[in-house]
């Protein structure tokens, strides 16, 4: 007597086998967010490590923007003309909020303080200059939590520097300024990002193409010096992973990758664990010792972000889920 199972022959025996092969939605969100967290971790970094390698600014700017117009080459001649209908006042904000303005300002900026101050205020500072583009815009002023996360991350602002403030280091004070304008061109960006339609491959390709165009100019006439031909192999590596791959191509596809899996305002709120992941790897890194300033200004910092993302619960379910995005992009998903 021959006997037939009745089950298919793909269907698994029970829910255990699959589980096994494949990650939750969840899990796959959480996972690419910590990995977008490390990249945004990695860019304060290196923005502070760019002083003392044998590469200078627009050599780092070069590879930023280089190497995902190399690598995704094919798939921006696709979406050539989706970038190219693109209004050009949008794409403004967008070129000048995350291109060679704000790059050229984070990396400066990071050469005069310290990898703690470009992890914290680049990021930190977003939300509260967002929500002035929005009042600007008369779009409503921040309700709630909101205000309270705003005014967290001021007064974390205010605890980063005063120390320095109080014994006039004009270095550190200016260099934080500077971090200050880099904090507002990437709000300009997250602004500009809401009111384009393309797709993140579609997105870095306008934020790139220009931007790469822009640097080869500035150093092939000479305005820009590049040490490029001369620098340490071992300089060139690290930037190109950082920058070009981890910063300028990783990171934008997986935080919106996550933001997909887990929803705009639960991916802010563990993206803003990026100053904290900063403070952490500078101590074995790049030899730096938080300071009691930063001890104190990063988690205020931190908590601002949080709340400030948070929507007011009578009013989420009428917000999009792109005005709480536009609010918790951070510097690395270009």
């Amino acid at each position: 007597m021959v006997t037939t199972n009745t089950r298919p022959a793909t269907m698994p025996p029970d829910g255990r086998a699959a589980g096994r092969r494949r990650l939750s939605p969840q899990a796959e969100g959480m996972l690419a967010l910590l990995v977008t967290v490390t990249i945004w971790a990695a860019f304060a970094l290196s923005a502070r490590a760019l002083s003392a390698s044998s590469l200078l600014p627009a050599d780092a700017a070069l590879l930023r923007f280089g190497v995902p117009v190399l690598v995704l080459a094919p798939a921006l001649w696709r979406r050539r003309r989706r970038i190219a209908a693109v209004p050009l006042a949008t794409a403004a904000k967008i070129i000048c909020g995350a291109g060679v303005p704000f790059f050229l300002a984070a990396m400066y900026g990071g050469s005069l303080t310290s990898a703690a101050f470009v992890g914290s205020i680049v990021p930190g500072m977003v939300p509260l200059f967002v929500s002035a583009l929005m009042v600007a815009g008369g779009r409503g002023a921040p309700r709630g939590t909101q205000t309270v996360g705003l005014a967290l991350i001021a007064a974390g602002v205010v605890a980063l520097v005063w120390r320095y403030v109080a014994a006039l280091d004009t270095d550190v004070l200016a260099g934080a300024g500077i971090l200050l304008v880099a904090s507002g061109l990437w709000a300009l960006y997250t602004v500009g990002l809401r009111e384009v339609d393309l797709d993140p491959v579609g997105s870095i390709g306008l934020l790139c193409l220009p931007s790469f165009a822009v640097m080869a100019l500035l150093v092939l006439t000479g305005i820009l010096p590049t040490g490029l031909a001369s620098a340490a192999g071992s300089d060139i590596a690290l930037f190109l992973v950082v920058q070009g791959l981890g910063v300028g191509l990783c990171a934008g596809l997986l935080y919106a990758f996550a933001i997909r899996r887990l929803g705009a305002e639960r991916s802010s709120v563990i993206g803003s664990l990026s100053p904290v992941a900063v403070v952490l790897l500078a101590v074995p890194l790049l030899d730096e010792s938080p300071t009691l300033t930063v001890l104190i200004g990063v988690p205020l910092i931190t908590a601002g972000v949080v709340l400030a993302n948070r929507r007011p619960r009578l009013h989420a379910a009428s917000e999009s889920a792109s005005e709480s995005e536009s609010k918790s992009e951070g510097p690395a998903d270009a």
